[in-house]
């Protein structure tokens, strides 16, 4: 059994009503891997932004498998300590991981976040020796195009995210950066401009998907999604 975790903050966890990018992942490797697998992690519910807690579990579908280690305003820094336990308690076998906007937004510059994703996959690795992890760049966001110099801050980490993830990648443990959607509209693809709506979820589902099968030839490209 493939054990698949996702790994994220606001856009992954996801809020009262949505779907989620995990959705439509578990969708998608429902009708194209041909082994089983599961989606794993310690944690199940969405963010109810009434009470501003993660405790509503009313997803649009709730009939798929809802465990994910994903938080409302939790970044690189809060997941890293966090990591090594929920392999170990879950078995995970590979790590979607969608991180690094409310690092930068709020906590630490580019430099700093790069050295939590080094400790946030030292973790993994202690926890599972052969984990295999993908990693999302920093999505485009609205305020990466309104403000100058948080908008540098994260294109450095994209770059030095993927200088890490050569750096570090090795055959036994694999480290995969998966290219950001091609299409992705912040006017189109979410809400408020950070937050995904449904097109935005399919395609981030869509570039984790990609990334997997052109690297591993784990299940097939999503290719509808992520043009």
């Amino acid at each position: 059994m493939l054990r698949i975790m996702p790994v994220g903050d606001s856009m992954t966890i996801g809020s009262a009503g949505e779907h989620t990018w995990r959705y439509w992942m578990w969708r998608h490797l429902c009708t194209t891997h041909g082994g089983p697998f599961a989606l794993v992690g310690p944690r199940e519910t969405l963010h109810d932004k009434v009470t501003d807690a993660p405790t509503s579990y009313a997803y649009a579908d709730p009939d798929f498998p809802r465990a994910h280690l994903a938080g409302w305003g939790e970044g690189w820094l809060h997941m890293a300590p966090l990591i090594g336990e929920a392999v170990r308690g879950t078995g995970a076998d590979v790590l979607l991981v969608s991180l690094g906007l409310i690092d930068l937004g709020f906590y630490t510059n580019a430099e700093q976040t790069t050295e939590n994703v080094r400790a946030f996959v030292a973790g993994a690795r202690e926890a599972n020796p052969r984990i295999r992890v993908v990693l999302l760049p920093v999505i485009p966001n609205v305020r990466a195009l309104t403000d100058a110099g948080f908008g540098t801050q994260v294109a450095l980490f994209n770059d030095l995210l993927a200088k890490t993830a050569a750096d570090l990648d090795e055959p036994r443990s694999p480290l995969l950066l998966a290219s950001l959607p091609p299409s992705y509209d912040i006017h189109t693809d979410t809400y408020d401009g950070t937050h995904p709506n449904e097109s935005g979820e399919r395609k981030i589902a869509a570039a984790f998907a990609d990334a997997m099968h052109q690297a591993w030839d784990l299940a097939e490209p999503d290719r509808a999604e992520s043009a």
